[in-house]
């Protein structure tokens, strides 16, 4: 761990992992911290942070920042941030100086950055990575589970269908049913029994049902075809049903723990019961109603929130409203495998709060280990800082 770590309470040691991205719903933490009471960085508090040079940051993990940081300036200089802490102005400098810069990668952070702490910098971190499962683009023996694109019913309601109190809300996602009247869309259960078969709507098949429902919850993977290729699906919608987090509804019946017959509490404690119950586990999967449609990428890695391919070890999804996307995150964890640098280029529904991150893992072995294995394990506590341009700080803090 850093030099710059302070002293924290105790850690209670969570298992977790998350799927990124605005509406996809998250692989829920089996337990998480209370939510915030505040509601964006500015009614946290800022302040400055030590100088960035003291937090010893690798060279190597500096460039690697350096180069995620790149892709997300188009976002940072021409979106308005959610987090109320910089204004697109506030980036361009910064975003020229490092789409021209050649020299070391720790000497441009520290001559245009400096560290800030949102509220009290003590910090969660969860993992995400992009699983890979066994598919293919026509239906064969040993591939019968469908991947759906979006369906062309799948609609938001019009403002007329609305109750006249929503109205001023987002519309609603269902469908218009055979009478014309607005309904909720199809569950998981019914999707899974037919309700979608029939209309041309498979962009490829799965092999695995149990690996598949992961897949959707991490929101976008790799499907390895049958000739070795690989053919990469990102989230393409949603069906507007609730997500229900099938680890918490687990560790509330007493099937996770550390107890006789109880399954570890992490992702791979839950996929071994659901592969070891096939019927239990199929009945529990659809409690979670909520399902996801994609679409195929040509990218080199998913797709974030910003639109561009996160990468792994560089990329973090954090809540939008206390980190300005694109900003650089130094994070210093007891995990040690999660120190380091890090670029807000995702969210997620579970991703809410202050200093609250889900570490990206690719798709395959890193720094560490395993992607999956990280990623369905990491539940790490510790400090965060965030990078924002020279002079945001003392500006926010009318100094």
């Amino acid at each position: 761990m850093f030099k710059w770590m302070w002293p924290l309470a105790a850690l209670m040691v969570l298992s977790s992992c998350v799927g990124p991205g605005a509406d996809k719903p998250p692989f829920d933490p089996i337990e998480t911290p209370p939510p915030p009471p505040v509601e964006g960085a500015l009614a946290a508090g800022v302040e400055p942070g030590p100088a960035f040079r003291s937090l010893r940051i690798a060279p190597a993990d500096a460039a690697a920042a350096l180069g995620a940081f790149r892709t997300s300036c188009d976002w940072a200089s021409q979106k308005e941030d959610a987090s109320g802490l910089t204004r697109p102005g506030d980036w361009l400098p910064t975003c020229t100086a490092a789409l021209r810069w050649e020299g070391d990668a720790l000497t441009f952070f520290e001559t245009y950055f400096e560290t800030a702490r949102i509220g009290s910098g003590e910090a969660f971190a969860t993992g995400y990575f992009e699983p890979e499962i066994l598919g293919s683009r026509t239906r064969r023996p040993g591939y019968d589970v469908p991947v759906y694109r979006m369906p062309d019913d799948l609609v938001r309601a019009l403002p007329a269908d609305m109750p006249e109190s929503e109205r001023e809300g987002r519309p609603p996602l269902g469908r218009y049913d055979e009478n014309g009247d607005f309904v909720s869309y199809y569950t998981r259960a019914e999707i899974e029994d037919g309700a979608l078969a029939g209309r041309g709507l498979e962009i490829a098949w799965a092999a695995d049902a149990v690996e598949m429902f992961f897949l959707q919850i991490q929101g976008s993977g790799l499907l390895r075809l049958p000739d070795g290729t690989r053919m990469r699906i990102g989230y393409a919608g949603q069906n507007g049903r609730g997500y229900t987090g099938i680890g918490g509804l687990m560790r509330e019946r007493g099937l996770l723990g550390d107890g006789p017959g109880q399954y570890p509490g992490s992702m791979q404690g839950i996929v071994q019961y659901l592969n070891e119950n096939p019927v239990a586990g199929k009945a529990l999967m659809r409690e979670n109603e909520s399902w996801i449609f994609f679409r195929e990428l040509d990218t080199s890695g998913p797709l974030g929130s910003l639109g561009v391919p996160v990468t792994r070890e560089n990329s973090v999804a954090v809540d939008p409203r206390f980190v300005p996307y694109g900003a650089p995150v130094v994070l210093d964890m007891d995990r040690d495998v999660a120190d380091g640098m890090w670029v807000a280029q995702d969210t997620g529904g579970a991703i809410k709060g202050a200093n609250r991150f889900d570490t990206f893992w690719g798709n395959g072995p890193g720094r560490g280990g395993d992607a999956r294995e990280i990623a369905g394990g990491m539940s790490a506590r510790g400090n965060a800082l965030v990078l924002l341009p020279k002079g945001t700080v003392a500006r926010l803090n009318g100094r």
